[in-house]
């Protein structure tokens, strides 16, 4: 069902478009900062308890799966630059029904996780100020954050940018550090060699899996540069740009970062958990403050996703609207923002805040359950569109393949088989299994929904 956003042209309601404010230099910080989420400061500490050093091994794994979905997102994106990115791709490549599920089921997982980084960010400014409530920090950043979201996106591209140059600037940091230290000529410091590495994988297969699921979900947030991308001055090069420097990012940030860690910090150390893992691995060094600084970039981290989740958020409503597939109010657009989808982002996030206090063990639990496997969705989608656009666009336009996914279709088929591996571990691990079923409960739903919506809509037009 062809339209304004999935045609590739700015889409448009109303008479009024989104901009075009972000500049090259906004979408490149975004594509490099946005592999450097709070999954990583906050999340892989877990991963570490079960696997060990093992989580190398287990980062370097997903890390791959990733580069190729980023691949293959990349090279739609670059052929139809929307603001809907992978739902809008599903919808051209499978069906409406997939659009409206790829859609709002993301939509759903990036509110609730704009409520919990919320929590994370409210957590630390309250250890460094005892005494002051917790929901009135998550309050303030709510209120801020959906501030500069309601402004022009280059406000938005502003935040962005100085975040992320501020958590590439800490991580790297770290990394020269820990370096440093791990050879033995950091001042101060005694190079642990291998002594830590020894106990390679301490819980065995079972640790591994559990470290690779951790480190899979730590990978989330990628996707925003090819949403934000069709904001751009030049889309096609901004994504283009993007997906290919992803490779190294990945490895340099997350695999780089984890292997210093398990070199540098026992494994099983209690401080890799509590303080997690960066702060832990700056304490064993000795450098006076730096693990209170490294409190710092954790709480930046969380802002920044904050941030960019109710971006991209607000504009996977604003898309799915533009196609017809939701309320029209949340498709308005002012000033070429769609002020009342960020609005209804930024409500939904703060809703999900008073949930974790008002029925932490119910409600609230049901919903992280159900947004447990999203994004594992969203990458199969992402795998099957491409599959299926490519060659429409090697007959149709082949001139739009400025991005070319590697080794099609045989690379696709190796990372469909590898989320299809990921979905059958999640199925044997206790904790993860109720993720997968309340995630697939709620996938059902949403497909029924959106296919009905589809035939009804078919119905219509004959």
């Amino acid at each position: 069902m062809p339209s304004s956003t999935t045609t590739g042209t700015p889409p448009s309601t109303d008479g009024t478009s989104l901009s075009h404010g972000l500049k090259q230099r906004h979408l490149s910080m975004i594509a490099l900062g946005g592999v450097i989420g709070a999954g990583l400061f906050v999340g892989s500490g877990a991963g570490i308890a079960a696997a060990g050093p093992s989580i190398v091994v287990a980062y370097a794994l997903s890390g791959v799966l990733v580069m190729l979905v980023m691949r293959m997102l990349g090279e739609m994106s670059a052929a139809y630059p929307s603001s809907g990115s992978f739902s809008a791709h599903a919808e051209r490549a499978i069906g409406p029904w997939a659009g409206f599920t790829a859609g709002w089921s993301f939509w759903v997982l990036l509110c609730t996780a704009v409520g919990l980084e919320g929590i994370g960010a409210a957590k630390i400014v309250s250890g460094w100020l005892p005494g002051t409530p917790e929901w009135a920090w998550v309050a303030l950043f709510m209120v801020v954050f959906c501030g500069t979201n309601l402004a022009a996106v280059k406000n938005f591209g502003e935040f962005e940018f100085w975040f992320a140059a501020l958590k590439v600037g800490a991580i790297t940091l770290f990394l020269v550090l820990g370096v440093l230290a791990i050879l033995g000529i950091l001042p101060g410091t005694d190079s642990p060699g291998a002594s830590h590495l020894t106990d390679f994988m301490p819980n065995g297969g079972e640790g591994l899996v559990i470290g690779l699921l951790a480190s899979v979900f730590a990978y989330g947030g990628l996707e925003t540069v090819t949403i934000a991308a069709a904001e751009s001055e030049n889309p096609v090069k901004g994504v283009a740009s993007a997906v290919r420097t992803a490779m190294w990012r990945i490895a340099l940030f997350y695999i780089g970062s984890m292997a210093v860690i398990v070199t540098l910090v026992p494994w099983d150390s209690k401080e890799v958990v509590e303080k997690g893992p960066y702060v832990a691995a700056l304490d064993e060094l000795g450098i006076p403050g730096a693990g209170q600084m490294m409190n710092v970039v954790v709480l930046v981290a969380l802002l920044s996703a904050m941030n960019a989740n109710i971006y991209g958020a607000s504009r996977i409503a604003y898309s799915l609207v533009d196609r017809g597939q939701g309320p029209k109010g949340l498709g308005r657009v002012s000033g070429g923002v769609p002020r009342i989808a960020v609005l209804a982002s930024s409500v939904f996030g703060f809703l999900c805040v008073l949930l974790s206090y008002w029925r932490p063990d119910d409600v609230f639990a049901w919903l992280l359950n159900m947004i447990g496997a999203v994004i594992l969705v969203v990458w199969i989608l992402i795998a099957v569109s491409q599959l299926r656009l490519r060659r429409r666009l090697e007959r149709e336009a082949p001139e739009k393949l400025a991005v070319r996914m590697w080794a099609f279709p045989w690379l696709t088929w190796v990372a469909l088989a590898g989320m299809a591996a990921v979905f059958v571990l999640m199925a044997r691990e206790p904790d993860t299994r109720v993720q997968l079923y309340s995630t697939g409960a709620m996938i059902l739903v949403l497909a029924a929904v959106g296919y009905a919506w589809q035939k009804a809509r078919a119905r219509v037009r004959s």
